[in-house]
């Protein structure tokens, strides 16, 4: 689940949407929120800016883990890349390290394979830099990046959010957003067409409403 907040380190970027509108905006279109933004107030998650190379290589070892073993993962490939604390890595430096290196790391077979894809991407420009992603759209950003091997649209909007700052990303392919509001909504269920629907009352600020719905399943409010 995204981290509540973080702290605003080198390559950070504001967010792309002023909270406390947010906050006030969704209470106003959806009364049930009142209770979780009285609580935590308005969205304080800082996006984390940096390269694209290394927020999808990032996200690719985090994929289907959980967030110490993930992290674990992670530490151990930047450290075989010789990424410095804080820098960007080098796609370059990715692609000359064997499968076995990698794997030593703790990837898959399959992660091994999607992270020198994306390494020969970002190499080849098929990864725009954070300059270029930034002159995009989001739906330009998600056809783009989905490019890449093992990369699908939950992972770029994730990017959108938590890298680009986007104001509008809801990704109703999140099983936490759709559990939180179908609770929220004393719904059975939710799929992802009808939180999409549902969705659009939110708009322009659906990126605080999905922050708001990992919120909800935090304590007291979560299981």
């Amino acid at each position: 689940m995204p981290e509540r907040s973080a702290a605003l380190g080198a390559g950070a970027v504001p967010l792309g949407y002023d909270p406390a509108a947010a906050a006030r905006h969704l209470v106003t279109v959806e009364p049930r929120l009142v209770p979780i933004v009285e609580a935590v107030g308005p969205p304080s998650y800082v996006p984390r800016g940096g390269t694209p190379f290394d927020a999808l290589l990032r996200a690719i070892c985090y994929q289907q883990l959980n967030g110490k073993a993930a992290a674990t993962i992670h530490g151990r490939v930047l450290a075989a890349l010789g990424t410095p604390e804080g820098g960007a890595s080098d796609p370059a430096a990715l692609l000359n390290q064997p499968e076995e290196a990698l794997r030593a790391c703790g990837l898959s077979r399959a992660k091994t394979a999607a992270v020198h894809d994306l390494a020969r991407k970002t190499m080849e420009g098929t990864v725009p830099s954070l300059d270029d992603l930034h002159a995009l759209d989001d739906e330009a950003v998600i056809r783009r990046l989905v490019l890449v091997r093992g990369v699908g649209p939950w992972t770029v909007e994730m990017l959108l959010l938590f890298t680009l700052g986007r104001p509008d990303v809801w990704p109703v392919d999140d099983y936490a957003v759709r559990l939180a509001y179908a609770r929220l909504w004393d719904a059975p269920d939710l799929t992802p067409k009808q939180l999409r629907e549902r969705g659009e009352a939110f708009r322009p600020y659906r990126s605080a409403a999905a922050w708001y719905g990992w919120r909800l399943l935090d304590p007291p409010f979560g299981t």
